[in-house]
């Protein structure tokens, strides 16, 4: 098994992991450069490339002196760590990637203290060192450290370390003397990463990702621990309650380039998906026929955050989407949990509505995105954090969250911060910019990102991640300011959102369609505000001088999907279809409001 390496390459959001990997792909002639698509090809799907992040971890694999190189990409978000810790478990060695200027960030630390932990042997990448005022020897420095902190063996701190500009597409040794190509990650690779360890006996093989087709189900996808697996050879699947199942191959295949191809047989060392294994889980292994040997299972992510997702009732429900009915959101989200394993589905006590348990507001978001762009119309509550019942006591999901901003906003920052129950861990000044560590609450965290941007005038870079359940922390401010809720349906007018322009910020402009309970802006008082946005001027035919001037509107607040999710109240919803995202009150009769705010 000489001819083989699997090695996984771990990074921070847009530390250039997923351009490295083209350049890979075109170094090694897999793409001619005429036919090199402009856009990064790993990136496949729309939302990917739009938000610049690798939500799927992909499986592609190489030929470089006549040895296989398997490079599994993964996700650097932490709301995607589920992906991550199951990934690792195909590697033998991972590529770090930092970038020379910003150095190891908080996602970096997740996912290489799993691989750390789990043995792997790392080469260091320091991207980016054409940038001005990138700090490469520093950034050398600190990625010693942070291996340090994480127990790292003495093996593991002796890390051979490579310099270079993926999106140039060139990496040497020495960042003072750049090449012409990334060769010397290519040889780097070949001689630090080790070959697969194979031990002897009969066949194993842990399940630690999976694809979904709909022709043929589901697609078990793993490294082949022991033995040789065959097409059309009779298993036995070892689930984790320790039931044992009997099952069969149909076809075998392994990864080529960014394609699969078809095999009849796959040795120990090298990573392949399997179509025909029915009804297995991640983690579940794939061992002998005759004498099954399970190996350890792997842990998946708990979710940390629940949603309502229920079937759009608004009065303009099946105006711009396909998929409109109950049946329709129950068949879309099952088909997600076969492939989206840190997701959970259950269902309330109405036929139409499910609570979607998840890793996070930026996990749910991507689903509820793809729902969207697939023609979907839903309704989505406000997220809720997970809360755990441990020795009798209220736990809550604690993150860990690392702001990066310039020094002026630095005060307004641990204010917000600290005022939904964050502690200050770590200050540092890094060039001009200072960073903060904080432990906060999952609570805290959500309609956070938004106003923290507000607050700083966009410089604020945010990223959190989960580490433990902690005791509750008590009760955090919401936010003060109560809605603006249309009175009636219709057009918008110019003229009545001028005259109500003191009551508070509009989301609507004029000439838009609304109606009743919708909530079409923020009020200036912490009360909700009911106003008829469609009135129209009375028209006479007698002439006034003056009174006919210019209207001025400020510009409507448009909300993103993540900041529609973040900024409801309890009582309200997002309505999600194709074309539009709007606020409005579960309850869309005002006396209906009323009657339940004094029956509480």
């Amino acid at each position: 098994m000489n001819n083989i390496r699997n090695i996984a390459i771990i990074a921070h959001v847009d530390h250039g992991k997923t351009t490295l990997v083209d350049k890979i792909l075109m170094q090694t002639k897999l793409f001619k450069d005429h036919e090199t698509p402009g856009d990064l090809i790993l990136d496949s799907n729309d939302l990917e490339r739009e938000r610049g992040i690798t939500i799927l971890s992909k499986n592609v694999s190489v030929n470089y002196n006549n040895c296989k190189i398997n490079i599994i990409d993964t996700p650097g978000h932490s709301d995607f760590g589920g992906e991550v810790e199951r990934v690792l478990n195909m590697a033998d060695g991972v590529l770090l990637l930092v970038d020379a200027f910003e150095g190891p960030m908080p996602q970096t630390r997740f996912v290489l203290q799993k691989a750390i932990h789990l043995g792997l042997k790392p080469i260091v990448v320091i991207n980016k060192v054409d940038k001005p005022n990138c700090r490469p020897e520093e950034v050398y420095e600190s990625v010693f450290d942070l291996m340090f902190s994480l127990d790292a063996t003495e093996e593991q701190l002796d890390f051979p370390t490579i310099y270079g500009s993926a999106k140039n597409g060139w990496m040497a040794k020495d960042f003072k003397n750049p090449s012409t190509d990334i060769i010397p990650l290519l040889d780097a690779i070949l001689e630090h990463i080790p070959e697969p360890k194979v031990s002897l006996g009969t066949v194993q093989m842990l399940i630690t990702s999976l694809d979904y087709s709909s022709y043929v189900g589901r697609i078990a996808i793993g490294r082949v621990h022991r033995g040789e697996f065959k097409s059309g050879q009779q298993l036995s699947l070892c689930k984790r309650d320790g039931s044992i199942v009997r099952t069969r191959i149909k076809e075998l295949y392994v990864f080529e380039g960014m394609a699969r191809k078809k095999v009849e047989s796959v040795a120990a060392g090298d990573i392949c998906a399997m179509i025909g294994i029915d009804g297995f889980d991640i983690g579940d292994t794939l061992a002998d026929y005759e004498n099954p040997e399970p190996l350890d299972p792997i842990a998946i992510d708990e979710p940390t955050m629940s949603m309502l997702f229920t079937i759009n009732d608004s009065p303009f429900y099946g105006k711009e989407g396909k998929f409109v009915t109950s049946r329709h959101l129950k068949e879309r989200l099952e088909k997600e949990l076969e492939k989206n394993l840190a997701m959970r589905l259950e269902r309330t006590s109405t036929s139409d509505s499910y609570n979607v348990y998840g890793r996070g507001v930026l996990h749910l978001s991507v689903l509820i995105e793809t729902m969207r762009r697939e023609g979907y119309e839903l309704q989505v509550g406000q997220p809720q954090v997970i809360i755990k019942e441990i020795g009798g006591e209220k736990h809550e999901p604690i993150e860990q969250l690392t702001i990066d901003l310039p020094e002026e906003y630095s005060g307004r920052a641990i204010e917000m911060a600290t005022q939904r129950k964050g502690e200050l861990l770590n200050m540092e000044r890094k060039g001009e910019r200072i960073h903060l560590e904080f432990k906060i609450p999952s609570r805290g965290i959500i309609g956070l990102s938004s106003n923290m941007l507000t607050a700083t005038a966009g410089e604020a870079v945010i990223s959190h991640r989960f580490i433990e359940y902690e005791l509750y922390k008590g009760e955090i401010p919401k936010r003060a300011n109560g809605s603006l809720i249309a009175m009636e349906g219709g057009t918008t007018f110019a003229y009545a959102i001028n005259k109500l322009q003191d009551r508070g910020k509009f989301f609507v402009g004029p000439q838009e369609e609304v109606y009743a309970g919708m909530v079409v802006g923020e009020s200036t008082r912490a009360d909700d505000l009911v106003l008829n946005v469609t009135k129209t001027k009375k028209l006479t035919n007698m002439r006034a001088s003056g009174s006919d001037d210019k209207v001025s509107i400020a510009p409507p607040i448009r909300f993103s999907l993540e900041e529609a999710l973040e900024y409801i109240q309890k009582d309200e919803y997002v309505e999600v279809t194709p074309k539009s995202i709007r606020l409005r009150k579960i309850l869309l009769n005002e006396h209906d409001r009323k009657r339940q705010k004094n029956a509480q």
